[in-house]
Protein backbone atom coordinates (compact mmCIF):
# COMPACT_ATOMS: atom_id res chain seq x y z
CA UNK A 1 0.00 0.00 0.00
CA UNK A 2 1.06 3.64 -0.28
CA UNK A 3 3.20 4.69 2.83
CA UNK A 4 4.12 8.40 4.03
CA UNK A 5 6.46 8.43 6.67
CA UNK A 6 7.14 11.37 8.28
CA UNK A 7 10.77 12.45 10.46
CA UNK A 8 12.03 15.67 11.61
CA UNK A 9 9.70 16.19 14.58
CA UNK A 10 10.98 17.23 18.06
CA UNK A 11 10.99 19.51 20.78
CA UNK A 12 12.25 23.15 20.15
CA UNK A 13 12.16 26.69 21.99
CA UNK A 14 9.97 29.32 20.70
CA UNK A 15 11.50 31.07 18.38
CA UNK A 16 13.37 28.08 16.86
CA UNK A 17 13.39 25.99 13.78
CA UNK A 18 12.58 22.89 12.56
CA UNK A 19 12.28 21.18 9.45
CA UNK A 20 10.32 18.55 8.87
CA UNK A 21 10.55 15.87 6.06
CA UNK A 22 7.88 13.13 4.36
CA UNK A 23 8.74 10.33 2.49
CA UNK A 24 6.27 8.80 -0.18
CA UNK A 25 6.31 5.04 -1.48
CA UNK A 26 4.12 2.84 -3.57
CA UNK A 27 2.73 5.95 -6.04
CA UNK A 28 3.75 8.76 -8.76
CA UNK A 29 4.60 10.84 -6.31
CA UNK A 30 4.79 14.02 -8.80
CA UNK A 31 1.30 13.09 -9.47
CA UNK A 32 0.25 14.11 -6.25
CA UNK A 33 0.01 17.67 -4.41
CA UNK A 34 1.28 17.57 -1.14
CA UNK A 35 -0.32 18.73 2.10
CA UNK A 36 1.09 19.23 5.69
CA UNK A 37 -1.88 19.30 8.54
CA UNK A 38 -1.52 19.69 12.33
CA UNK A 39 -3.57 18.51 15.29
CA UNK A 40 -3.16 19.97 18.25
CA UNK A 41 -4.49 18.72 21.60
CA UNK A 42 -8.21 19.08 21.92
CA UNK A 43 -8.23 20.34 18.63
CA UNK A 44 -9.70 19.61 15.29
CA UNK A 45 -7.17 18.69 12.38
CA UNK A 46 -6.11 21.67 10.58
CA UNK A 47 -4.18 22.69 7.16
CA UNK A 48 -1.22 24.09 7.26
CA UNK A 49 0.71 23.82 4.49
CA UNK A 50 0.29 22.38 0.47
CA UNK A 51 2.08 22.16 -2.28
CA UNK A 52 1.39 21.38 -6.28
CA UNK A 53 2.55 18.48 -8.13
CA UNK A 54 5.96 20.41 -10.09
CA UNK A 55 6.25 22.96 -7.29
CA UNK A 56 5.22 26.15 -9.08
CA UNK A 57 2.32 26.56 -6.41
CA UNK A 58 2.12 26.20 -2.72
CA UNK A 59 -0.59 27.75 -0.35
CA UNK A 60 -0.81 28.48 3.80
CA UNK A 61 -2.86 28.49 7.00
CA UNK A 62 -2.97 32.40 7.83
CA UNK A 63 -1.90 31.01 11.03
CA UNK A 64 1.99 29.95 9.45
CA UNK A 65 2.27 32.04 6.47
CA UNK A 66 5.76 33.90 6.38
CA UNK A 67 7.02 31.81 9.45
CA UNK A 68 6.65 28.40 7.68
CA UNK A 69 7.68 27.34 3.79
CA UNK A 70 6.82 23.82 2.10
CA UNK A 71 8.83 22.13 -0.96
CA UNK A 72 9.35 19.32 -2.48
CA UNK A 73 11.84 17.19 -4.55
CA UNK A 74 10.37 14.79 -6.54
CA UNK A 75 13.43 12.52 -7.48
CA UNK A 76 13.54 12.15 -4.04
CA UNK A 77 9.44 11.02 -3.28
CA UNK A 78 10.16 13.46 -0.18
CA UNK A 79 8.23 16.64 0.70
CA UNK A 80 9.73 18.82 3.76
CA UNK A 81 8.31 21.88 5.65
CA UNK A 82 11.06 23.90 6.87
CA UNK A 83 9.29 26.03 10.62
CA UNK A 84 11.09 29.18 11.58
CA UNK A 85 9.97 31.50 14.32
CA UNK A 86 8.09 28.22 15.90
CA UNK A 87 5.33 29.71 18.92
CA UNK A 88 4.02 27.26 21.52
CA UNK A 89 0.67 27.10 19.60
CA UNK A 90 2.40 25.28 16.72
CA UNK A 91 3.01 22.68 19.15
CA UNK A 92 1.23 19.62 17.61
CA UNK A 93 1.49 16.38 15.56
CA UNK A 94 1.83 16.84 12.26
CA UNK A 95 0.66 15.14 9.30
CA UNK A 96 2.08 14.27 6.02
CA UNK A 97 -0.92 13.87 3.12
CA UNK A 98 -1.14 12.85 -0.60
CA UNK A 99 -3.46 14.74 -2.56
CA UNK A 100 -5.74 14.05 -5.30
CA UNK A 101 -4.08 13.40 -8.65
CA UNK A 102 -6.35 15.41 -11.06
CA UNK A 103 -7.37 18.05 -8.43
CA UNK A 104 -6.45 21.07 -10.49
CA UNK A 105 -6.01 23.22 -7.84
CA UNK A 106 -4.34 23.79 -4.18
CA UNK A 107 -6.10 21.27 -1.77
CA UNK A 108 -6.60 22.85 1.72
CA UNK A 109 -9.53 20.19 3.18
CA UNK A 110 -8.42 16.97 4.79
CA UNK A 111 -11.71 15.38 2.86
CA UNK A 112 -9.57 15.92 -0.24
CA UNK A 113 -6.68 14.21 0.50
CA UNK A 114 -6.03 10.15 -0.15
CA UNK A 115 -3.40 9.02 1.91
CA UNK A 116 -1.78 10.32 4.88
CA UNK A 117 0.96 9.55 7.41
CA UNK A 118 1.05 8.25 10.96
CA UNK A 119 2.84 11.91 12.12
CA UNK A 120 5.19 13.17 14.46
CA UNK A 121 5.00 15.10 17.18
CA UNK A 122 6.46 19.11 17.07
CA UNK A 123 6.54 20.37 20.60
CA UNK A 124 7.47 24.42 21.09
CA UNK A 125 8.18 25.44 24.63
CA UNK A 126 7.96 28.45 26.08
Amino acid sequence: QVRLVESGGGLVQAGGSLRLSCTASRLTFSNYPMGWFRQAPGKEREFVATISRSAGSTAYAESVKGRFTISRDNAENTVYLQMNSLKPEDTAIYYCAAGPQLYIGLPTLRRQYAYWGQGTQVTVSF
